[in-house]
């Protein structure tokens, strides 16, 4: 790494940091503690050869669409340096700071210069255009900036402040530097000084900012963002309301009396992620119970098959419960990525197994359908069932797909696995290797082989370990019945389905774990309704 005079401790690249969090049960693994492995061999390397894809050629083809959209070039205008007028749509900022995040996560997996050069080229244009008083969106420039706040109901500031405070963490996290992360800290600052119980009352029409303030808070530890993420979440559903009140944007209840998915999905799961973090740092039951019933709702009576979200083109809605046609389903890639973004955050709280069997449903279905096999097209939309004219495009007018899938991807090794104390949780099956520091156990290394999903066999060996006993938590998804492991010193162990199965031991190098899922096909039958 580049440490040069703006670096601060690393803390390794975490995607969610849960290490400190009061109400978390289980602990972050960071994106460099998990090596994806197998690319190139026989039916192995599924997720090495996504991730290198999405490094080499996804983010590069995505900058030059940044660049040939005008969306960079939006920050050279704001900073004083590019004439002309702003192009494209007012949330387009947005777009770049997903990329962002996506590279900076790029680097964590290994070295770049060429994708280091590019990132560090965007952050200077982004830092270039903050304003003196710490506000950044370059739509609301020149004669605009009169208008600033004045539409949260509609035009994405807050949303767009999110982005940029999530990329300047992974960019710190992932470099040691701070460039970014001072530009999302003073633009916080303005955030905090505008909106409050002590300012203006107000919230963001696309949830996004509340999330982004709990993770701001977990970085740097001032307690102002994780008040001000409250205060954004308590903001919905008032009288009058400060947004319009519609179930469109989450307005038209109190946030903790909220239990059907309603309204635009992506906004939904962007809700549902920031309900769980605020409950995880504050203990807020409500906020606990709401985003609870709320997952409830989404994944149990409003998801397809697929775990995609939303089956309303008209405003890339939630329909009524069991509303999901197939020919005419909208969702959206970014609400299935949503989706597992907030199932991530329900396993850090309760460790319950059915929130990764919906990551795993999401992540290979709604997800990875969103972006082709040479990595340079994508889908916005993922209809079930179509007659020939959906197809892949290579961006959007409106393209919060295409960089949210790269981040995703990127960020993929740090959902892989958790550690609590004295214990090692898996997650999600890939070929890899994985470093684990198991709190009150120690450095536990771990090498996994598996074909998965071809195959449901998955061997898990001991490369390191210390004298001290870890317990070695597996997931058995849901789908699979008839499981079982085979173990050093016995065979044929059965395990049962849903739940994660523990292993507790005191480990010696070499020593392995055999992990048999049968893959059987299954019929999958609709609800009557």
């Amino acid at each position: 790494r580049d440490w040069s005079s703006d670096v601060c401790s690393s803390d390794l690249t975490t995607v969610v940091d849960t290490s400190r969090t009061p109400h978390a049960r289980l602990r972050p693994v960071p994106v460099e503690a998990v090596h994806f492995e197998g690319h190139g061999t026989a039916g192995h390397g599924f997720w090495a050869s996504r991730t290198d894809m999405v490094r080499t050629v996804t983010l590069r083809q995505q900058l030059a669409q940044l660049e040939a959209t005008g969306r960079i070039d939006n920050f050279r205008r704001a900073a004083g340096q590019l004439d002309g007028p702003f192009q494209g749509r007012y949330y387009n900022d947005s777009d770049v700071y997903k990329w962002v995040e996506a590279a900076a996560l790029a680097l964590a997996h290994g070295p770049d210069a060429d994708l280091e050069a590019s990132l560090d080229a965007v952050v200077e244009a982004i830092a270039a255009a903050q304003q003196p008083d710490g506000y950044l969106n370059t739509y609301f420039m020149f004669e605009l900036a009169p208008d600033r706040w004045a539409d949260l109901t509609n035009k994405h500031e807050m949303y767009c402040a999110g982005h940029l405070i999530q990329a300047a963490i992974a960019h710190r996290r992932a470099t040691g530097r701070t460039t970014l992360l001072d530009v999302a800290t003073r633009l916080a600052d303005h955030l905090c000084a505008t909106f409050g119980p002590h300012a203006r009352r107000g919230t963001d029409g696309h949830e996004e900012i509340e999330l982004a303030m709990v993770e701001l808070f977990r970085e740097t530890d001032d307690r102002r963002y994780l008040d001000a993420a409250t205060f954004f979440l308590e903001m919905r559903g008032q009288t009058p309301p400060v947004i319009g009140g519609s179930p469109y944007h989450q307005d038209h209840l109190p946030v903790r009396e909220q239990a059907e998915a309603v309204g635009h999905a992506v906004r939904l799961t962007y809700l549902g992620c920031g309900l769980a973090d605020a409950a995880m740092e504050t203990s807020d039951n409500g906020f606990a119970r709401a985003t609870d019933l709320l997952w409830e709702s989404a994944h149990h009576r409003k998801a397809y098959v697929t775990g995609g979200l939303g089956s309303r083109w008209d405003g890339e809605a939630f329909g009524a419960d069991y509303d999901l046609p197939n020919d005419t389903a909208y969702a959206e890639t970014c609400a299935a990525i949503g989706s597992l973004m907030w199932s991530w955050r329900r396993l850090l709280a309760t460790g319950d197994a059915r929130f990764a069997d919906q990551m795993e449903t999401a992540l290979y279905n709604g997800i990875l359908a969103g972006l082709s096999l040479d990595g340079e097209t994508y889908f916005y939309q993922n209809p079930l069932s179509n007659r020939g004219d959906h197809r892949r495009e290579p961006f959007f007018g409106t393209a919060c797909c295409p960089p949210n899938v790269a981040r995703l991807v990127m960020g993929l090794p740090g959902y892989m696995a958790s550690v609590t104390s004295g214990e090692a949780w898996l997650h999600i099956y890939a070929d890899a290797t994985l470093d684990l520091t198991v709190p009150d156990g120690g450095h536990l290394q771990l090498r996994v082989t598996t074909r998965y999903p071809w195959d449901g066999h998955v061997a898990i060996e001991v490369l390191e370990a210390p004298a001290t006993t870890i317990a070695v938590r597996l997931r058995i998804p849901s789908w699979t019945h008839g499981a079982w492991l085979d173990l050093p010193d016995v065979h044929g162990v059965a395990v049962s389905p849903g739940t994660y199965t523990c292993v507790d031991r005191a480990w010696r190098v070499g020593d392995r774990i055999d992990l048999h899922l049968p893959m059987v096909p299954r019929l999958v039958v609709s609800h009557p309704r």
